[in-house]
């Protein structure tokens, strides 16, 4: 077995496999440690992580899946994310405080992480060998043949040969599996368009302390998480790894997106073009006063491609080798690791009964083609409603019960087979027709997707105002039946969503009396599941 690129996606891939028997080898063109975005984590994340942990067996991998996990096992270099923050910010003018959201990851039940990759991603490679697998590190693939009935022969640049029964790609966009054998969509399908520019920072200022910010109302501070600082054409991030006592890490991770038909690239030179950005918007230029990079800024062209076909003879490439939408909304590792717990129990499976038909790995294919499309009409609608703050307020929302459902419906089935120890409970969240939908078991819900990307479309397209389609969103969410009214997502003044504890009550009184039965039972097993964890760790 052949894993290229020893990214999170193959060091994690790898481990796993490892740890199971199978034969593995390692290449990467680079070496550890080394820079890497892709760094905030989502309560999705961490619940796939405890999955994967514990569905392969694979311990090491646990202590990923908590800030107080990564603290203890891996470095103090990390930061902590108690919350998703959206501040929205109109050209030229002061912060209003009242357009501003929050979801806030409840501290009684876990606090999410931003992770400093260099080292998240060399303790996953070292993992990974400590299991078994072979390290090639500074070894490129010139050449890959692929006989069906034979397996694979790589050959790299200093003219060796290796043999795989099956290959891996999750070396990333210059996949060399994509390039020889010409799978990239061209154009992509992708309907959003950005472009993004970023690096790591000493002097971010808390946002908290600027003069707009300290008249905001939320639960959360800013700085104990992921701010998005959000405006029409683009939005910013801002990920603290100084954010709690014990961080030896100075560093601030920063990133401009911005949408290239509207901000297009020029000759200036990235530091240039984001000191000239803040000038238009002086509440963010604040937070950025003292601010220095302290590496090369990175300045990409569009950032989405995608990928004709995913899965084949022998093959298959994992999520950012197939394709990349935007970093909003901190998709990336979560596909990742979608991605990678479909996959191996697959590859674990094919390795002993010797069976690598594609159909094994269909499911694969349409998993990551609808993540990639679940993503693209969320960001897309996402940056139509950047246009307006009552859109957006409208629009955030249907991110946020994604998410927070999606993680219910994961937890539960995670505590079925903690309790059980059946593999076919996380089998059975593969039984969907809607694979990539963080919600598949709402028919709703995977209605609400398409019916906010087109009226984002119409948006767009100049057919129906901006306050229009915010109304018809809302009403939408009001009348949905998956929906715990405890959460308030009906109430555009209620610009929050904190899971406390009596609000969660109401969501399991609800998902009893009036919720259909296959959207009451997951939120009442992932809240039941998660207070027996509490009380007895798994």
């Amino acid at each position: 077995m052949a894993i290229l690129g020893s990214g999170m996606a193959g060091s994690l891939l790898a481990a796993v496999l490892a740890r199971n028997g199978v034969k593995v080898v390692l290449l990467d063109a680079g070496t550890h440690p080394r820079f890497a975005v892709g760094e905030s984590t989502i309560p999705y994340t961490s619940a796939m992580t405890r999955v994967i942990a514990d569905r392969y067996d694979v311990p090491e991998i646990k202590p990923l899946a908590s800030f107080q996990g990564i603290q203890r096992a891996i470095s103090h270099n990390s930061g902590k994310k108690q919350n998703f923050g959206f501040v929205y910010h109109r050209e030229g003018q002061l912060q209003n405080p009242e357009e501003i959201n929050q979801l806030v990851v409840p501290t009684a039940l876990r606090t999410e992480s931003h992770l400093f990759r260099q080292d998240v991603d060399a303790y996953l490679y070292a993992v990974a060998v400590r299991h078994g697998a072979r390290p090639l590190s500074g070894t490129r693939v010139a050449e890959i043949d692929i006989d069906p009935d034979r397996g694979v022969l790589l050959r790299t640049h200093d003219g060796d040969r290796i043999r795989a029964s099956y290959v891996v790609d999750a070396s990333g966009h210059r996949s060399p599996l994509v390039e020889q054998f010409g799978l990239r969509e061209e154009p992509t399908r992708a309907r959003h368009h950005s472009r993004s520019l970023f690096t790591h920072m000493l002097g971010v200022r808390p946002f908290d302390r600027s003069p707009t910010a300290t008249l905001h109302r939320q639960p959360s501070p800013w700085h104990e998480g992921t701010l998005h600082h959000v405006f029409d054409g683009g939005w910013l991030w801002v990920i603290p790894f100084d954010n709690h006592r014990e961080s030896t890490n100075p560093l601030c991770s920063v990133g401009l997106t911005l949408d290239p038909r509207r901000f297009p690239a020029d000759d200036r030179s990235p530091q240039q073009e984001f000191d000239d950005f803040l000038h238009r918007f002086p509440e963010i230029a604040w937070q950025f006063t003292d601010a220095v990079a302290v590496r090369p800024w990175v300045s990409t062209g569009r950032l989405q491609y995608s990928t004709k076909q995913v899965v084949g003879e022998r093959f298959c490439l994992t999520s950012h080798a197939a394709g990349f939408i935007d970093a909003l909304y901190s998709r990336g590792l979560t596909n990742t690791l979608d991605v990678v717990n479909a996959l191996a129990w697959r590859l674990i499976q094919s390795s002993r009964d010797g069976i690598w038909s594609t159909e094994r790995f269909d499911y694969v294919e349409s998993l990551q083609q609808g993540l990639f499309d679940v993503h693209d009409d969320l960001v897309y609608s996402s940056f139509v409603a950047f246009r307006d703050y009552h859109l957006w307020n409208a629009m955030y929302r249907t991110w946020l019960i994604g998410t927070v459902l999606g993680t219910m419906v994961l937890e539960d089935a995670y505590f079925s087979f903690l309790r059980t120890r059946d593999d076919g409970r996380l089998r059975a969240l593969e039984q969907t027709d809607h694979p990539g939908s963080p919600f598949p078991v709402s028919e709703q819900f995977n209605q609400l997707g398409p019916f906010t990307r087109d009226l984002c479309v119409a948006v767009e397209d100049g057919t129906l105002a901006a306050e229009t389609a915010s109304s018809r969103l809302f009403d939408r969410i009001r009348d949905a039946d998956f929906i715990p009214p405890s959460f308030g997502l009906a109430n555009p003044s209620n610009h929050w969503f904190h899971a406390t504890p009596p609000k969660m009550l109401q969501a399991v009184w609800w998902s009893r009396t009036q919720a259909p039965p296959h959207i009451g039972r997951p939120i009442r097993g992932a809240i039941g599941g998660f207070a027996r964890s509490r009380v007895r760790p798994h």
